[in-house]
């Protein structure tokens, strides 16, 4: 005999299909705005920066078309088409986009912390005459002479509220310092892994 309930309080047959986990339309939205704005970081780097980023010939030459577009409504049409292009990327590419821009900058800050640490450095020598008998220490070679006048030129500009030349050209110096002392350290580290190499070679 057939049940007059059934149908109204039975349960219905799509209780028992699979469900199947889509992204919902948020997530969806959530997505593109990140790939959107990924194009808008390289957009915004520089050429040969842009060039040496692993990812598909077609989405480097949407971005790159993009940087050379003035045009704001141009360019505006541009971004929106460098965005279409990303999210043809998978999950990889995408992946590896990414590192790529976290690289870059993690080096941004790391010049930013040199470039702070010097400047420090300068105004310890404008603060402290110990402080250049310190930096001889480190750079034997180094032209005290000419360092000694900059920072007394640069003492004089500050007291005499002139342009800040003498400033600056220390912090150049500095600077190229810096830069020799890590070349030197470059020289030393190759000079070790060829010995190392060279006592491998004679125990064999």
């Amino acid at each position: 005999m057939p049940n007059p309930n059934r149908g109204s309080c039975g349960y219905q047959s799509s209780e028992f299909e699979p469900e199947y986990d889509r992204p919902s339309k948020s997530q969806l939205k959530r997505e593109m705005t990140a790939l959107q704005k990924m194009g808008q970081e390289l957009v915004e780097q520089a050429r040969e920066r842009v060039k040496r980023v692993p990812m598909p010939e077609d989405v480097r030459e949407a971005i790159l078309i993009c940087q050379q577009i003035k045009d704001h409504e141009g360019r505006r049409r541009q971004m929106q088409y460098v965005g279409k292009k990303m999210r043809t990327l998978d999950e990889a590419e995408i992946a590896l986009i990414q590192k790529t821009i976290d690289s870059w900058k993690g080096a941004s800050k790391a010049e930013t912390a040199a470039m702070h640490a010097l400047e420090r450095r300068r105004d310890k020598l404008l603060a402290d005459d110990n402080a250049l008998t310190e930096l001889m220490a480190e750079h034997p070679h180094l032209d005290v002479q000419q360092l000694r006048t900059m920072i007394r030129n640069a003492r004089k500009e500050q007291a005499e509220n002139k342009p800040p030349k003498a400033y600056r050209e220390i912090f150049q110096i500095l600077k190229d310092l810096q830069k020799s002392k890590a070349a030197a350290n470059a020289d030393e580290a190759d000079d070790s892994d060829l010995d190392e190499e060279d006592d491998e070679f004679d125990d064999k």
